[in-house]
């Protein structure tokens, strides 16, 4: 077990150059923890001549990064390129179908291919290693492979993307509108030019449908996900939140229910006595609910190049030291399907704001729209205008059918007094 782990880095972007320099900085601790050194041999990239901060001169380099993987006589890959499809995809099933083992922090290649890249590891002996895919720093994919593998795990939520979480944490903070923090995020690098895949909730639901397929042990299922973002929520929702007792954050959760697995990435008002509700910026947090050790809570950062090239490093060390596990906790044919639980299923409280014009019948007008579906709410928010303004009502719903409540909002919009379409947010206590 002395002889070097070589490793064969595919993609220098963010990740792949923090992974460089920290197997550099790090080498000999690396060393000790591994048993033997982990050392890097060859890497690929799209230009050769951009600075990254890191001395890349020592290894082979690559231009194309399929040929990285059949040429450069390393032990392991690691594929950071990112994309659902296209060089990353080619790149692990080369390796993979050469029996190399490889570590990714694509979640989105994971999310699209998971089950038939386990498959492909499995048939060669090979390893798909992806810690650093999910909630960057955090081991929450160990976690649930073997720190709880003596568990069921019935239910886990989290906060999983940073840039909503930031946004959301500086509306509540600052008092501004969506619009003018986002663009305050872009400028700190915090969100993309084109954020729609972090607002919109489809990085979380990547997240979220590899972390329900290690906890529940079934096929990895992006479809089954239930996805709304945040570009609707507003600084009044925020406010109203506060005096209700809640913080809004963008959640993924996943449950068993006699329906069958619940996945849902959606804005939540959350209790603020819950852990999450005081994960604050860019950092991420996991929950779990065990049936023997009961609640965990995780929480760090949750990407940048230090926390996801530390998780990265970390399955590069479980390699070097030969531990193998599962791809998802349990062989890929042991994975067994269960029933998707549909939205409109789900029966819960919820925070309800409308906005309408200020005249006499129209609450109940929205009452009997309530009632008629066999709503009931539990409060009332309103705050005084003279007759003919625009108002905005606030409610909160006790339990009730997300069905129901959509049949009755969509009466409700219909009111000419209505000025926009009723803004809703689940109500989860944990």
């Amino acid at each position: 077990m002395n002889d070097p782990l070589k490793v064969a880095v595919a993609g220098l972007g963010t990740v792949g150059a923090g992974v460089v320099k920290l197997l550099a900085d790090h080498k000999d601790l690396l060393a000790a923890r591994a048993g033997r050194p982990v050392v890097v041999s060859a890497v690929s990239a799209r230009s050769r001549s951009r600075d990254r901060g890191v001395d890349l001169s020592s290894y082979a380099w690559f231009d194309d990064p399929v040929a990285l993987v059949r040429e450069a006589k390393a032990d392991v890959v690691v594929e950071l390129i990112g994309g659902s499809d296209g060089p990353a995809k080619a790149v692990c099933e080369t390796a993979l179908d050469l029996g190399l083992p490889v570590v990714t922090a694509n979640k989105a290649l994971l999310a699209h291919h998971g089950l038939a890249l386990a498959a492909r590891a499995e048939a060669t002996g090979a390893g798909l290693w992806f810690e650093a895919a999910v909630a960057g720093g955090i081991p929450i994919i160990k976690a649930l492979r073997e720190g709880l593998a003596a568990n069921r795990i019935d239910a886990l939520h989290g906060i999983l993307n940073g840039t909503c979480n930031y946004i959301l944490t500086t509306m509540r903070e600052s008092g501004r509108d969506f619009a003018d923090v986002l663009a305050e995020a872009q400028a700190l690098g915090y969100a993309e030019a084109d954020p729609g895949f972090d607002i919109d909730g489809i990085d979380a639901a990547h997240k979220l449908a590899l972390l329900a397929s290690l906890a529940f042990h079934v096929p990895v299922d992006l479809g089954g996900v239930s996805i709304q973002g945040i570009r609707h929520i507003s600084s009044l929702d925020i406010r109203f939140a506060d005096e209700l007792g809640y913080r809004i954050k963008l959640l993924a959760m996943a449950r068993r229910t006699t329906e069958g697995v619940e996945q849902r990435v959606a804005p939540v008002m959350v209790p603020l006595d819950a852990p999450l509700a005081h994960v604050e910026g860019v950092n991420n947090a996991v929950v779990t609910e065990g049936d023997f050790v009961g609640r965990s809570v995780f929480q760090g950062r949750g990407a940048g190049a230090g926390p996801t090239a530390s998780a990265v490093v970390a399955d590069l060390i479980d390699l070097a030291r030969g531990h193998k596990v599962p791809v998802f906790g349990v062989p890929s044919s042991a994975l067994s399907a269960l029933p998707r639980a549909e939205p409109e299923d789900h029966v819960g409280r919820y925070y309800v704001r409308l906005m309408v014009v200020d005249r006499p019948g129209v609450f109940a007008e929205v009452a009997a729209a309530l009632r008629d579906e066999q709503v009931s709410m539990e409060s009332v928010l309103q705050r005084a205008r003279d007759p003919g303004e625009t108002v905005p009502v606030v409610m909160t719903l006790h339990d009730t059918g997300e069905a129901a409540m959509t049949r009755a909002l969509a009466r409700i919009g219909s009111i000419d007094a209505m000025v926009e379409p009723p803004r809703v947010i689940r109500i989860e206590q944990f």
